[in-house]
């Protein structure tokens, strides 16, 4: 066997290869006596079709099926042979068997050259110190406040702003020469008034109502407003008042701290919500300072880095959007998202991410990093806990998913990552 290696670029590589034509003719010999083995013709026994009449009968399919059992073990040896290790599936072409003749065929592929990235202690990245104020503990404790309120009906007012109203309300779409579309009921729905997601107008048709009163009327959807396929459209609602509520805060007292757990007074939860508060800071502190250590490590990646790499990195984090998606019962195919802008969106974003994947794994192999099974056991049953399943079941979903070798690459990352954070110089600021 022949073969030929050019550097296209620095991780691009295209492999040239030739397969004697005695080695191609015994495979086609060898694949025509196993289509012969089976063959069905008229006016032949079962097995006794001649060679001749097989390789003309099954032509397309054997060089087919010779085709891929040779380039598949000739493209492995000349790996082997030329000492690469692609990142990706090579792209085979130019590709010529028939019998008689040398096989031969062209295979593109990517790799990753060697780098090295340089002494850690060079690395400086910035620490937020942790500071929570009193007004952040106050503004935590008023979400918790207004999270806890309860409306309570009220009799003999009309709605006004602030007010809750318990309807019915019929929506139907009007088209822009008037036609009217397909109706839509709901029954027992609640809508404030002054809410921000209300339709254009539809505050002040309902402002005024009161229980047991109904109405309809017509709201307008602007050309320039956010509203998709209904900007420049009309809607015809029929709204049917049966209550008016008015929203009632919970004092901010000790009682307000026994209902929501099993702290007795207000000034323990206030203690709570700032401890809470101050985890969450340093998290996101920590979050920013890893940040900028792989921003600077992505930096240190001399070449260019493959574009199938990019690309694949890009489909994970749209599998990953749409994922988070469906756990919010949205259907991906359903929102008005411009997903090729989006995935535009992400190509540069996924080549920072790549990049530093790549130091991390260099890291990883300088410094001899791995990961146990002990380790990835641990990582996999607090994956179990967060998702409510069993460590087994989910370890058995990965294996068959192919994932659970990913997971153990993000651990050595993260592993490598530490030993980079260790020797970086810290700021803090």
């Amino acid at each position: 066997m022949k073969t030929e290696l050019v550097d296209v670029t620095p991780t691009r590589r295209s492999l040239s290869v030739e397969i004697p034509s005695d080695i191609v003719d015994a495979e086609i010999a060898r694949m025509t006596s196993k289509y012969g083995k089976s063959a069905r013709l008229p006016g032949f026994r079962p097995g006794k079709v001649p060679p001749k009449i097989v390789r003309q009968r099954f032509r397309s399919q054997i060089l087919h099926d010779v085709a891929h059992d040779l380039v598949q073990k000739a493209v492995g040896d000349a790996f082997t042979e030329q000492g690469v290790e692609p990142v990706n599936a090579p792209n085979i072409r130019d590709l010529v068997v028939e019998e008689g003749r040398p096989l031969t065929f062209t295979a593109d592929f990517d790799i990753l050259p060697a780098f090295d990235p340089g002494s850690f202690e060079t690395i400086q990245a910035r620490r937020s110190p942790v500071i929570v104020d009193d007004g952040a503990v106050e503004e935590a404790l008023h979400r918790l406040r207004e999270q806890a309120a309860r409306y309570e009906p009220v009799e003999g007012v009309v709605a006004e702003d602030g007010h809750t109203l318990l309807v019915d309300i019929e929506r139907q779409p009007l088209d822009k020469n008037g036609t009217p579309g397909q109706k839509n009921r709901e029954e027992g729905i609640s809508i404030e008034i002054g809410a921000r997601s209300n339709p254009p107008g539809f505050n002040d048709e309902i402002r005024g109502m009161s229980a047991g009163a109904a109405k309809s009327f017509t709201v307008h959807y602007p050309e320039d407003g956010d509203d998709g396929e209904l900007a420049g459209t009309d809607v015809a609602f029929t709204v049917l008042v049966h209550d008016i509520r008015r929203r009632v805060l919970p004092e901010l007292d000790d009682e307000f701290a026994k209902d929501l757990g099993e702290l007795e007074t207000i000034e323990a939860l206030r203690g709570q919500v700032r401890q809470d508060l101050e985890t969450e800071a340093r998290a996101a502190a920590e979050r920013q300072t890893r940040a900028e250590v792989l921003k600077a490590l992505a930096d240190r990646v001399p070449f260019d880095v493959p574009a199938s790499l990019v690309e694949r990195e890009v489909d994970r984090r749209l599998e990953d959007f749409a994922q988070r998606l469906i756990a919010q019962r949205i259907d991906p195919r359903q929102v008005n998202i411009d997903w090729n802008a989006f995935r535009q969106g992400q190509q540069e974003p996924a080549r920072e991410s790549v990049r530093s994947a790549l130091v991390l794994d260099e890291v990883a192999k300088r410094e001899d990093i791995g990961v146990s099974e002990m380790e990835l056991d641990a990582e996999v049953e607090r994956f179990a806990q967060a998702a409510s399943h069993t460590p087994a079941a989910l370890r058995a979903r990965l294996e068959q998913e192919g994932a659970l070798e990913r997971l153990a690459h993000t651990l050595r990352r993260d592993k490598a990552l530490k030993v980079v954070m260790s020797r970086a110089t810290i700021i803090e600021v």
